[in-house]
């Protein structure tokens, strides 16, 4: 069964590389998309496009003649403990995406690993601030909210729906509700899948590493079963992205990007 999916790398994983240099890794790879976080060396990717095109109009008309889509734009913005000047660097993100109709902004979660009330309230009043200015400013791109921290399991996901307005969206992290949360990718996905328009994928071997409880490998050396998330997602028809977050940012001992989607392509993995 072919897959209906997009598939896409975060920038995260290359962050040294310019836009150019990212969209011609993904082609070599043949995938759909990108989503950007970092760009040219810098997290500031609003600044580092300002200073590249110019205007978010002539960013525009230089990505569409890429076949390669930039499927979103992950910004640093927590629903749970914002400050207003994080609002405010969140709102740089606008001009760019609005320029080129990129549908989603990354925001996080935030908060522990326990969602709160007095967190669940913060992570609503961030959305109602949200909400009321795209419907001044009739922006069209939208926030993805990402399974990082306070939304690492089933239920506390299901109770922030519940009480967020409908349509919000989820950035499902398959692997922190797996690794972290304990949970079976098909079992959340089945719980949640209404919400999700993107996902991040990764894999891991449960060997503690200098950070975490776990360790990450390139894709299909580990632990993480992608062959079952895999079928439910071809089951279900999912048709937006699956994107490898390779954390070599924040992990600078990982392997390359290019060597861990090589390492994708050999396993047949995703």
């Amino acid at each position: 069964m072919p897959r209906p999916y997009l598939r896409a790398f975060s920038t995260l994983g290359c962050v040294e590389l310019t836009l150019d240099e990212s969209f011609a890794l993904a082609s070599r790879h043949g995938l759909d998309a990108v989503e950007l976080r970092g760009v040219g060396g810098s997290l500031d990717v609003p600044a580092w496009l300002a200073h590249t095109y110019g205007s978010p109009e002539d960013f525009a008309a230089h990505a569409r003649r890429s076949p390669v889509r930039i499927a979103a734009l992950d910004t640093s913005l927590r629903l749970i403990g914002n400050s207003a000047a994080d609002r405010e660097a969140f709102l740089h993100f606008i001009p760019w995406a609005e320029a080129l109709g990129i549908p989603r902004l990354r925001v996080f979660d935030g908060g522990g690993k326990a969602l709160t009330e007095a967190e669940l309230a913060q992570a609503l009043d961030t959305l109602a601030w949200w909400n009321a200015h795209r419907r001044t400013q009739g922006w069209h791109t939208d926030l993805m909210i990402e399974t990082h921290d306070a939304l690492v399991t089933t239920p506390a996901i299901r109770r922030f729906l519940a009480a967020a307005p409908a349509g919000t969206s989820l950035l499902w992290d398959a692997h922190h509700t797996w690794r972290q949360g304990g949970e079976k990718p098909a079992d959340t996905w089945n719980a949640i899948r209404s919400a999700v328009v993107h996902i991040h994928v990764k894999d891991s071997t449960a060997v503690p590493s200098g950070r975490h409880p776990y360790t990450y490998v390139p894709p299909g050396g580990g632990e993480f079963p992608m062959t079952a998330l895999r079928d439910v997602l071809q089951r279900d028809a999912y048709a937006g992205p699956v994107s490898l977050e390779w954390e070599r940012h924040w992990h600078p001992a990982l392997a390359t990007l290019e060597t861990a989607l090589t390492a994708a392509h050999e396993t047949a993995w995703w």
